[in-house]
């Protein structure tokens, strides 16, 4: 059983609140602990560290498994979110002794027609899931040093034929975090992530190419080479390949597995055929320079629209309900899109040359 401790920064006075709110929800704790703060230490940003002297503040500490935390803080949150001095932080546990006791799955109980049985989620919470995909999605110097870094490697992989160098230069995967976060920022109606997940899409995308070019216009491109050929033709298979990529990408975050070795799926789906076009557009060779596009627009497309529908799958949603009215009619006009522009896609390949599988 994975497990979470939520700790959390009260006033004394909201202890028996915060215990009939534990009990009277019938959650499924696994231990509560409170003790009592005699100052916190902060620092406000670009400042010093300060020790604050509270009066009556307490630490309380919450066991969890990862399956009941996004509920519990859920909870916490609507009750004590407008509370002076609250913080709720949580922590991942690597092991709890005594072994807390696997729960066995109890048999469905019948329930009237218009009752729908909740399922139990198995992914971690919302504010966990944000906060990995927020920090992946930074916009730094480091990241485009991880994009240039896989495209040097991926485009020696191209030329030389080489599946090998290619999957190495796919586990670095930059452009997982971007693509991710992207879906979630729709699914959540959050302009802000959004942004942040475009801008670093849109820098990373850029950058590749560029890179690629250059290479390109200085090494001898083989446009029958098969890496390299095999990128110039979009079929149905690369675009169900790029589909699976994106909802396995999200699947790993949403499990709070590590997402390395599924980042290489959706790599290999984005940066092969970007690279690709930079090389052949570097070396003159435009019109099959436009093939390796298509095939990267398709996967990029496919990408984001299997996130989004994964997220939504997973039952992701804003705790507010205006958040939530918002982020469905977001959620629904990004899938509208992504649907119309797949289509549109798809069209094209059908029409412009024989199906490939």
């Amino acid at each position: 059983m994975v497990l979470r401790m939520i700790e959390m920064v009260l006033p004394e006075e909201e202890k028996e609140g915060l215990e009939r709110l534990l009990t009277s929800n019938k959650l499924a704790v696994l231990g509560v602990w409170t003790a009592p703060l005699e100052g916190i230490w902060e620092r406000p940003v670009g400042g010093v560290w300060k020790k604050t002297f509270t009066e009556r503040q307490i630490l309380v500490k919450i066991l969890v498994s990862t399956a009941n935390s996004e509920a519990v803080i859920d909870l916490l949150e609507k009750k004590f979110h407008r509370t002076e001095g609250c913080r709720l932080v949580v922590l991942p546990v690597a092991a709890s002794l005594p072994r807390p006791e696997l729960a066995e799955e109890e048999p469905e109980k019948k329930t009237l027609p218009e009752e729908k049985p909740k399922k139990k989620s198995r992914r971690i919470g919302r504010e966990e899931l944000y906060a990995d995909l927020a920090y992946t999605t930074g916009l730094s110097r480091i990241y485009v040093f991880m994009v240039v870094l896989s495209s040097i490697v991926a485009a020696i992989g191209v030329l030389r034929d080489n599946v090998a160098v290619i999957i190495g230069a796919m586990v670095i995967a930059p452009l997982l975090g971007p693509n991710v976060s992207f879906s979630l920022a729709t699914i959540l109606g959050d302009g802000s992530l959004a942004r942040r997940a475009l801008k670093a899409n849109i820098v990373g995308i850029g950058t590749a190419v560029v890179i690629s070019y250059l290479l390109g216009a200085v090494l001898t491109v083989d446009p029958t080479t098969p890496e390299i050929a095999s990128r110039t033709v979009v079929g149905l298979g690369e675009v169900a390949l790029a589909l699976a990529s994106g909802s396995a990408g999200a699947l790993a975050f949403t499990t709070g597995v590590s997402a390395t070795l599924i980042g290489v799926m959706v790599a290999v789906a984005l940066l092969p055929p970007l690279v690709t076009f930079g090389l052949l557009m570097g070396s003159g060779h435009e019109s099959l320079a436009w093939g390796a596009m298509l095939l990267f627009v398709a996967n990029f497309i496919s990408v984001n629209l299997s996130g989004v529908a994964t997220f939504l799958a997973q039952g992701i949603r804003p705790l507010g309900w205006r958040e939530a009215k918002r982020a469905k009619r977001a959620s629904i006009v990004a899938m509208a899109l992504w649907l119309l522009m797949l289509a549109v896609l798809v069209v094209i390949i059908l029409r412009s040359q024989p199906i490939s599988i």
